[in-house]
């Protein structure tokens, strides 16, 4: 039988070429990416600190059980991206929570990718070595 505490919440955050999809219910506060502890998946100290931070903030730690799926890039645009899912998760949770979120700026999607490179160079902006002779 589904109770009121049984709701799941649901959203998507984006960093970079990763993708999170976060599933928040109601619990001790267990953190689960892509079926491993949140420290197994992410080994470094920072990363596990930036995981938590929309929680923190929010005062909202140890309530909530989080499933996570992330796709694409390195560590720390999956570790950002799961931050912001969180947060848009916790929209969902309670609208009340938008002004410390967006205060801290955890709502907004870090629209930075990289650049392209261009031919005739050796980056997208390195040029090759000038030669006076």
């Amino acid at each position: 039988m589904a109770t009121a505490n049984d709701k799941v919440y649901y959203a998507t955050g984006k960093r970079k070429t990763s993708a999170a999809r976060v599933f928040l219910k109601p619990g001790s506060g267990t953190i689960t990416i892509n079926g491993k502890d949140a420290s197994k998946y992410i080994s470094t100290k920072s990363g596990l600190i930036v995981l938590q931070q929309a929680f923190v903030v929010t005062d909202m730690a140890n309530k909530f059980d989080a499933k996570i799926t992330v796709k694409g890039g390195g560590t720390t645009g999956q570790v950002e991206a799961i931050r912001h899912g969180i947060s848009r998760a916790l929209l969902a949770v309670d609208e009340g929570l938008r002004p410390t979120l967006k205060k801290s700026g955890f709502l907004t999607r870090d629209s930075r990718m990289v650049e392209r490179k261009k031919y005739g160079r050796h980056k997208a902006r390195r040029s090759t070595q000038f030669s006076k002779r």
